[in-house]
């Protein structure tokens, strides 16, 4: 019987002496993880599986009657029991897409989102409208290395200083630079702007910092809360911060005419926006929405007199 979500509500495991089949160990799986409160559970399951036999969700339903190996099936229970214990599927796996990025992730950084994704097409797009090359890119709270990664092997950028508090984040950091041979960017510990050197300007400053409220880190899922690392989620009382210290801070490393970028939490960008006007050192700030249609990045131009007639279009 199947229930509103499309998950079995029970699937007995094959008689003794029968083996597990790739259909029947995702049917099971994906009954046993919607029990521990796991959302889209048979989609985790496929995810799993292939990892374990090096294949591709539809390379599973090719083979759905493939029957597994005791060395298979043993590599699967470690990967099924960490996903029960809401441990992230991309902590599981070791990795998480970004872009057309395959990034090393565990649970040192934060996992790249989608909405982050949005934030590096915005810097992109401008980028292309100024039809300049070798730009300087600043990313602050780098991570894993998503953004930073993303706008040295996409943008034309010919440098990127990717800065963290945390040196873990940035050894996970190095190592997806490395395997990705990245060279444009450069890595350095420390808080917000206080990495860069004196006199030292860049084209653009991105950043995803930490915007949640103290108070919502007690709601956010399982996953978020008991595995990711919480400094790189957690603000203060307000969310906004961080947010506040790289809007103040943006007109002495920005170079003029060059783009503040933010990600922000939801209710956030109009506050953000209005904290940018209030600095008198950029162009009317420009609110983005995210692919679920919240207001997710706060861009503006260093200087009102240099804003990109292309990116203003938009």
């Amino acid at each position: 019987m199947s229930t509103r979500t499309g998950i079995e509500e029970s699937v007995a495991p094959p008689p003794e002496g029968t083996p597990w089949t790739v259909l029947h160990l995702v049917r099971w799986s994906a009954v046993y993880l919607a029990g521990k409160g796991v959302p889209d559970p048979r989609l985790d399951a496929e995810h799993l599986l292939g990892d374990v036999l090096g294949m591709s969700r539809l390379g599973l339903y090719l083979q759905y009657d493939r029957p597994l190996t005791q060395a298979e099936l043993e590599g699967f229970r470690v990967r099924i029991r960490e996903r029960a214990r809401r441990k992230p599927l991309q902590y599981v796996l070791g990795r998480a897409p970004f872009r057309d990025l395959e990034l090393e992730v565990d649970p040192r950084v934060l996992i790249p989102r989608p909405e982050t994704e949005t934030l590096v097409e915005e810097v992109l797009v401008w980028v292309e409208g100024r039809g300049m090359e070798a730009l300087a890119g600043l990313d602050v709270g780098t991570g894993s290395g998503a953004i930073a990664l993303a706008l040295a092997l996409e943008g034309g950028f010919g440098k990127v200083v990717a800065t963290d508090t945390s040196e873990d984040a940035l050894s996970v950091a190095r190592g997806n630079a490395a395997r990705l041979r990245a060279d444009e960017v450069e890595f350095r510990l420390g808080s917000l702007l206080t990495p860069v050197g004196e006199g030292e300007r860049f084209d653009v400053l991105v950043s995803n910092p930490p915007y949640v409220r103290r108070e919502e880190y007690g709601d956010l899922a399982p996953e978020v809360r008991e595995w990711e690392p919480e400094a790189a989620l957690v603000s203060g009382d307000r969310g906004v911060e961080l947010l506040d210290q790289l809007v103040a801070g943006g007109p002495r490393v920005l170079a003029p005419g060059g783009l503040l970028a933010l990600e922000v939490g939801e209710g956030q960008a109009k506050a953000v926006a209005e904290m940018i006007r209030g600095t008198g050192a950029f162009g009317e700030p420009r609110i983005r929405k995210d692919l679920a249609g919240r207001d997710r990045i706060v861009l503006a131009t260093r200087d009102r007199d240099s804003r990109s007639t292309n990116w203003e279009g938009r």
